[in-house]
């Protein structure tokens, strides 16, 4: 009896140290499985590492940052990057770009505002040359269209007598004695702007002369040393002395002579001395 209970203790030991053998063995082989994991995860993090350095590395040289002069590397940088507390790589990579991008708009900046602006030149105005201010026209200087006396002077504002109507009238002009055919001068340059027969002034020549002034030969025999339109001077030979005046057919040959300034009537007297 006391044999079986002691090979029986015997097997429960043999039993027991083989349990323990087999759980220390369980912990060897999970601390290898751990220690080989932690391992493998080790180098596949560092490979992902490497591989975003080289991503960042590559762009960084696109975009021209690689040659700045004797700045901190982009390994220094990265290192530094990793160490800032949550932050992943590729954040601090981002960041490390986009600052790089800042600085030379910064610089860019400065040196636009110490540049000096340039003044744009002012648009000066053409000084317009001054208008000349053209000279006066002189009043045009009369002469006797024919030599004679007056037979019947400037009657505006008083009345006198007409031997043809047998009355006491207004004489808006002035009748100057010549013999039949006598030649009719033109008083002064100017324009002949009608040649008429009146019916109470007979044959009648009109010149337009300068500053609204005008002339008017009557009581012509004949007309044709002048047209309509044109230009005559002082002197140049318009007609002849005729009768041809119902208004004044009894009087002598004479020449009936009107001027005008303006439209209105002037005593011819005042501008010739006859």
């Amino acid at each position: 009896m006391r044999n079986d209970r002691r090979k029986e203790r015997r097997r429960e030991g043999g039993r027991r140290n083989d349990e323990s053998g087999f759980g220390l063995k369980s912990a060897l082989y999970a601390a290898v499985l751990i220690l080989v994991l932690g391992i493998i995860a080790f180098f596949v993090t560092m490979k992902i590492y490497n591989k975003n350095l080289e991503k960042a590395y590559t762009d960084i040289e696109d975009k021209g940052l690689a040659d700045i002069g004797q700045e901190p590397t982009l390994v220094d940088k990265t290192q530094e990057a990793s160490l800032s507390v949550g932050k992943t790589v590729d954040e601090q990579l981002n960041e490390i770009v986009a600052n790089e991008n800042e600085e030379p708009k910064e610089e860019n900046n400065k040196q636009e505002e110490n540049t000096p602006k340039k003044e744009e030149p002012k648009e000066t105005k053409k000084e317009e040359p001054a208008k000349e201010t053209p000279e006066p026209v002189k009043d045009p200087e009369f002469e006797r269209p024919v030599q004679g006396e007056i037979m019947k002077e400037f009657a505006k504002d008083k009345l006198v007598y007409s031997e043809t109507l047998k009355e006491w009238t207004v004489h808006a002009g002035v009748d100057i004695k010549s013999d039949k055919t006598t030649i009719v001068m033109a008083a002064e340059a100017g324009k002949v702007t009608a040649i008429k027969n009146d019916p109470r002034y007979g044959i009648t020549v009109i010149i337009e002369h300068a500053n609204g002034f005008e002339t008017r030969y009557a009581n012509l025999l004949t007309a044709e040393f002048v047209t309509v339109g044109e230009e005559v001077s002082k002197g140049q030979t318009i007609g002849t002395v005729g009768n041809t005046s119902t208004f004044e057919i009894l009087d002598e040959f004479h020449l009936h002579f009107e001027l005008l300034k303006d439209g209105e009537y002037q005593d011819p007297a005042i501008f010739i001395n006859f």
